[in-house]
């Protein structure tokens, strides 16, 4: 499970987002995370079926072995390929893509000709997150946003285990509030941009995680619904 879920997650993320223009970017983006919500709520279902935790993670994870099936027929990133001096192949699917939407290729793309040459293939390494001031200072600001996020996400999900009455209605119930989580993010990322609304889910999910410390527990109810604000704040997030 270790092996594949995130790395098949990340992937498919990467393989769909080039596959799309800039400006449907980010609502793919959202969308496939949607996907993800979608798998939480089974998960509920296979995991009440399936109480042992080791049957459970054979179950979720074996799966897996099915996107080894239809690879083949999967096509190659034509960003990627035209990156890798590759034109002639990335025409190929190009041409094939706008076929079967109906639609005849940029002039942009018209103009890349197969036989054609880049000076250079781009060799990205790890070292161009650092090589500059301002990348570097990017790259460190996302690598901790992203660790406290998945921490945080990750905590969120298990307290509710351990606040709830009944782990499997909780974890179902909190899973429910990603998708208004996912529609907020589509409402207000192109109009208000990406800085207020994340920084906003950020207070939104750590005021939640401080709120719930002075809970008492016989408010079973009111710690539920603090966790699961929790959880949409930092699923925005």
């Amino acid at each position: 499970q270790g092996l594949v879920s995130k790395a098949g997650w990340l992937i498919g993320y990467i393989q769909i987002t080039e596959f799309v223009g800039r400006s449907y970017r980010r609502t793919v983006g959202i969308v496939y995370q949607v996907a993800f919500t979608v798998g939480l709520l089974l998960l509920a279902g296979v995991a009440y079926v399936l109480p042992h935790w080791r049957w459970l993670q054979v179950t979720v994870t074996l799966p897996n072995i099915c996107f080894l099936l239809y690879y083949w027929c999967i096509p190659e990133s034509p960003r990627w390929l035209i990156s890798q001096s590759k034109n002639a192949k990335a025409m190929r699917i190009l041409k094939y893509i706008a076929k079967k939407n109906g639609k005849s290729l940029p002039a942009s793309l018209q103009s890349l000709r197969p036989d054609e040459e880049v000076d250079e293939k781009l060799n990205p390494s790890f070292l161009d997150l650092i090589r500059t001031p301002q990348i570097r200072k990017h790259t460190l600001i996302l690598m901790y946003n992203w660790f406290t996020s998945s921490v945080l996400y990750q905590g969120l999900i298990m307290h509710m285990g351990l606040a709830g009455s009944n782990i499997y209605l909780d974890f179902f119930y909190s899973a429910l509030v990603e998708f208004p989580a996912a529609i907020i993010i589509i409402l207000t990322i192109d109009r208000i941009g990406r800085r207020y609304p994340w920084a906003t889910s950020n207070i939104v999910a750590g005021a939640a995680c401080l709120a719930s410390v002075f809970i008492p527990e016989d408010l079973q109810w009111l710690r539920v619904t603090v966790s699961c604000l929790g959880r949409m704040g930092i699923t925005m997030a």
